[in-house]
């Protein structure tokens, strides 16, 4: 571990001529990818650094505790870096697990509602206000891409990004199948329903990662128009991107510039085309070395929100809450650290093992 740190530190101090270099800055893409290596290594060295200054302290309190004037302070020294260095070692070596190369990036989300009709697309009404009151609390910025609202307020689907440093690494373990059992305003009999809703996360990625043949596009123009034909537009600035080698349909109708839904909607292809490539990855890695929380099958039952109970309960870590007004209402931070902790864990185990 430690010849790992020593060549991680080595690459830092690297990194950092590089990027002072005026000739790197001069090439701007250059510059960034080195700037976001630079980046997702600069915890690990810092925590190195803490770990040998510490480390110093112990040999200089072990030199010192034969001075019978320095003595007494020289054991608390002592005791109190031995204390230190094992902590600091397990944070090294999850400060070494290999990071996901998304976490830092921007999210494009999109809820789509899945059995159980009406009440369905009213819980993917409800999944949307809880994210974008979670992404508030984390001062994350949420533009609506596209959305498909019903009569009663709910969304048959609807497609987000959000913006802010880190928004993928909060966000990721969402992607899956939500369950929602609840008693339908609807229900005259009081009879409780299961309902679906499919939740996918999607990092944004740059042009230079996911590489599209502009002749591979099909464009389609149409009138934006909301439920009940309400925000319909004059003109035609809704944009359709249909990816014909793969039959992947990306849309965006909710701003009044052609040009801007056709970048949007550029967003939204690129990210499936990438997440595609990357869920290919991971199944042929998946013998091998694979976290079993950060999957993001979307066809996984990842949760399941029991409103009679008042209970929120997530599948994949055995996890249930039952602070459900808080949750619904964006307070999702302690699943969230108990699903990022998990990963970690297997993460880790699986580093171990190799």
């Amino acid at each position: 571990m430690f010849q790992k740190l020593e060549d991680v530190e080595k690459r830092y101090e690297e990194l950092n001529k590089m990027i002072s270099n005026p000739d790197i800055i001069a090439n701007q893409e250059e510059w960034k990818k080195l700037m976001k290596e630079h980046s997702s290594i600069e915890d690990v060295v810092m925590k190195y650094r803490e770990y040998k200054k510490v480390e110093k302290e112990l040999e200089e309190a072990k030199e010192m505790i034969n001075d019978p004037d320095l003595k007494e302070l020289a054991e608390a020294d002592l005791h109190e870096a031995k204390e230190k260095l094992p902590k600091i070692e397990e944070e090294l070596k999850i400060l070494l697990i290999p990071k996901d190369p998304n976490d830092d990036n921007n999210v494009i989300c999109e809820i789509r509602a899945g059995a159980g009709g009406e009440e369905a697309a009213l819980f993917a009404g409800t999944l949307f206000r809880m994210y974008s009151m979670y992404a508030e609390r984390k001062h994350f910025k949420i533009d609506i891409m596209y959305e498909n609202a019903t009569e009663l307020g709910g969304y048959k689907e609807i497609s987000f990004m959000i913006t802010g440093k880190g928004a993928y690494s909060r966000f990721k373990f969402e992607s899956g199948v939500h369950r929602v059992q609840r008693v339908p305003d609807t229900e005259s009999s009081g009879r409780i329903h299961t309902s679906t809703v499919t939740v996918a996360v999607l990092p944004e990625v740059e042009d230079v990662e996911v590489e599209i043949n502009p002749a591979d596009i099909k464009m389609e123009v149409f009138r934006a128009s909301g439920a009940g034909g309400q925000h319909v537009n004059k003109t035609s600035s809704a944009v359709r991107l249909i990816h014909e080698p793969t039959g992947l349909v990306a849309e965006c109708q909710t701003e009044r510039s052609q040009l801007q839904n056709r970048e949007y909607a550029m967003k939204m292809l690129r990210s499936r085309l990438y997440q595609i490539e990357k869920e290919k990855q991971d199944r042929e890695l998946a013998n091998a070395r694979k976290s079993q929380v950060g999957s993001g099958d979307r066809s996984e039952k990842i949760r399941t929100y029991n409103y009679p109970q008042g209970r929120i309960t997530d599948h994949r870590i055995g996890l249930s809450i039952y602070q459900f007004e808080n949750f619904l209402n964006g307070d999702l931070d302690e699943m969230i650290d108990n699903l990022i902790a998990t990963d970690q864990a297997e993460k880790l185990k699986g580093e171990q093992e190799n």
